[in-house]
């Protein structure tokens, strides 16, 4: 790791010296020399603030100037410190609004429309931040997204070696079809079934980052017990490991990128002056090779390449096909095209996961060979197109069809050795220690909040073990910051990879066994999701019971409310000769399979430590284990797989937690403790 945060540091010292200087972190400083009062961006028009707490405000000013926050018909002054920094706490309020929020100093900041009610923060990684637009049932979803009283605040990826003192955001929206689309779904759905239930604003403040491991979400002190981090927590503190800002050097990759395209752009053989001499209808292409569409290059022949290659293909339209208009689809490219039909130019797109569909200028195909030109430029990652056969074709208005797909030709426009390096998008900033709280949470505390909901994991299976400790960190560490021991509601890992035929070992088990351990943390809850994931996709498309399942969890802890919230947690296992007897918590109205038939998903070992798939039987309150190959059973596992076969719920219809009676070494162990 250390090495990896100097490779950092000699990146960036590269590029800022000469792109940019260093940023100066404490965006406050600044507007604290001009003397105007300012607030951090967690404040806005459309906020929720908390109910029924006292409601912190800060920001900064200059030193000594008096400083005055009206909200309603409640008045509260302070004065800046030497520091230019001021803070002070608005009286507790009920639910309600609107508001305005108006503070003044030198100048008046005034936020409209405010309310009173609970503000939930929203973290993790790409399953917490995964949009409604990518959900089940979209498009139903986003239409009815009418709550005007829900309000999402969205952060922005950002990293800093050091806490920030504001957050990157676009503000606070207010919960409409427009707004909803790219907001956290298991948030959104999460705050729906809360609001609809209690009638009160809620305010959504999402602060996820895909891919991200738990240690980035705390802080220095938090990491204090853990010396596997020491090195790199230290290093935190040399500004120069990560000196600008996360979108600062997404602008500086973004340039290169665009620097690189022109570059290639004037290298391009089948260019000459600008004019794409390639896209000539009568060029003779007998130089030309040949490949199977849709395919990536780095699937076919072409192998990992970045740059520019031209693709041809001849359409022979029969006489009897009358008509003047028509539609071009070739699907998904990646990343840029610019396509011709008869030397026409007729479309092109920058965008790599959008279907390319043109529509033709009338009289564009004519009866007879026409001929299809298309020029793809991809500068990272895989390259060209990547739909199915079926989103090629060229269609009349009267619904005739041809197929694209098949062998088309193809040039490169530009030799691999004369490609100037390809700009690479600095990444894994953002799996360093402490960066993610120092740039995403810390700037929000002490903000007034219900409580936090979080799905994260995913990027820690392989420290399984590990997690037992960091998860229940993370969680000391955020209520530390915030002063309050505020209801910590978060989502067991899913079932997910190929599922296997025979008991096994398995690192996705062991982190929700380590899950299922926090649950020991005061005012925690856990939403099982074991029976909704995806073999093939890590991002399981069935976001509202993932959000259902929490607010259940909220409406119990957080509200008091008599609602099941669990399903079935085991408790503890009694031996009874060759079977295995295991007792349950929250059975809530007794145990049942879903949708009949047996139980599935158990297995059952001796001291061998042999895992056998086992019988298991539901009676009362309890499941009875056992199989005739095993004599004299030890321990029972039941959905302890990557992706396992198990169907126990409650009569609630909450799914049974993933659990294991043993405590046997897994994959995960380190070796100090296997010693």
């Amino acid at each position: 790791m250390g090495e990896r945060l100097l490779f950092f540091a000699f990146i960036t010292a590269c590029i800022l010296s000469t792109h940019c200087s260093v940023v100066q972190f404490g965006v406050f400083d600044e507007a604290g020399k001009t003397g105007q009062v300012t607030v951090p961006d967690i404040f806005g028009d459309h906020m929720v603030l908390q109910q029924k707490k006292p409601i912190p405000v800060w920001g900064t000013a200059e030193p000594g100037c008096r400083v005055t926050v009206r909200l309603d018909y409640q008045k509260q002054i302070t004065h800046a410190n030497d520091d230019g920094t001021w803070f002070l706490e608005m009286p507790a309020m009920k639910p309600g609004g609107p508001y305005e929020m108006v503070i003044f100093g030198k100048n008046v900041i005034r936020f409209s429309d405010v309310y009173i009610g609970d503000v939930w923060i929203c973290s993790g990684q790409s399953n917490m931040e995964w949009p409604v637009s990518q959900s089940n049932d979209a498009e139903q979803e986003i239409e009815s997204a009418h709550f005007s009283r829900i309000r999402f605040l969205q952060i922005e990826h950002n990293v800093s070696s050091r806490p920030l003192n504001d957050i990157v955001t676009q503000g606070w929206q207010i919960c409409s079809p427009k707004t909803v689309s790219n907001f956290s779904a298991v948030a959104y759905f999460f705050g729906r079934d809360i609001h609809q239930r209690i009638e009160i604003p809620i305010g959504l403040i999402q602060a996820a980052w895909g891919g991200t491991v738990a240690e980035a979400w705390i802080s220095k002190a938090g990491l204090v017990p853990f010396s596997e981090f020491a090195e790199d927590v230290e290093s935190m503190e040399d500004s120069t490991k990560i000196p600008f800002s996360y979108l600062e050097q997404q602008q500086l990759y973004q340039q290169a990128q665009q620097d690189w395209i022109e570059t290639i752009k004037a290298l391009d053989q089948g260019l000459s002056d600008g004019q794409p001499k390639w896209a000539d209808p009568h060029l003779m292409a007998d130089d030309w090779q040949t490949a199977k569409l849709p395919g990536l290059w780095e699937e076919s022949g072409i192998g990992n390449y970045d740059g520019i290659i031209w693709y041809r293909k001849a359409v022979d339209i029969p006489d009897s096909v009358n008509t003047y208009h028509w539609d071009l689809s070739l699907g998904p490219i990646d990343d840029i095209d610019q396509t011709w039909v008869n030397g026409v130019r007729v479309g092109g797109m920058d965008i790599y996961n959008q279907n390319r569909e043109y529509k033709l200028p009338e009289g564009t195909i004519q009866p007879g060979i026409n001929i299809i030109v298309v020029r793809v430029i991809d500068h990272h990652g895989g390259g060209g197109f990547w739909g199915s056969d079926d989103q090629m074709a060229l269609i009349s208005e009267h619904g005739d069809r041809f197929t694209l797909s098949g062998e088309w030709l193809y040039k490169i426009g530009v030799p691999e050795d004369r490609l100037p390096p390809v700009p690479r998008e600095m990444t894994g900033q953002e799996n360093l220690p402490t960066v993610l709280f120092n740039a995403m949470v810390h700037p929000v505390i002490p903000f007034g909040m219900r409580g936090v909901i979080w799905y994260q994991g995913e990027s820690n299976t392989d420290r399984a073990f590990q997690y037992r400790t960091l998860f229940p960190t993370l969680i000391k560490d955020w209520r530390s910051h915030w002063k309050q021991d505020f209801p910590f509601l978060y989502v067991q890992l899913a079932n997910y990879l190929a599922r296997n035929q025979e008991p096994v070992n398995s690192e996705w088990a062991e982190l929700r066994e380590a899950q299922l351990m926090a649950l020991s943390c005061q005012s925690t809850g856990m939403a099982v999701t074991i029976d909704i994931g995806v073999a093939e996709d890590i991002h399981p498309r069935n976001k509202q019971d993932v959000g259902k399942r929490l607010a259940l969890i909220a409406l119990a802890k957080a509200y008091d409310l008599d609602v099941v919230d669990s399903g079935p947690v085991y408790r503890s296992m009694r031996r009874e000769g060759r079977r295995i007897r295991i007792l349950f918590d929250h059975v809530n109205g007794g145990l049942t399979a879903k949708s009949g038939g047996p139980l599935k998903g158990f297995a059952i070992a001796g001291a061998d430590q042999k895992f056998e798939w086992a019988d298991a039987v539901i009676e009362g309150d309890e499941v009875v284990v056992s199989t005739p190959s095993v004599e004299n059973p030890v321990a029972v596992r039941y959905a302890w797989a990557d992706n396992p076969e198990c169907n126990l719920y409650n009569k609630a219809g909450l799914p049974a937690s993933p659990f294991r009676t043993d405590d046997w070494p897994g994959l995960t162990w380190p070796e100090n403790v296997l010693k």
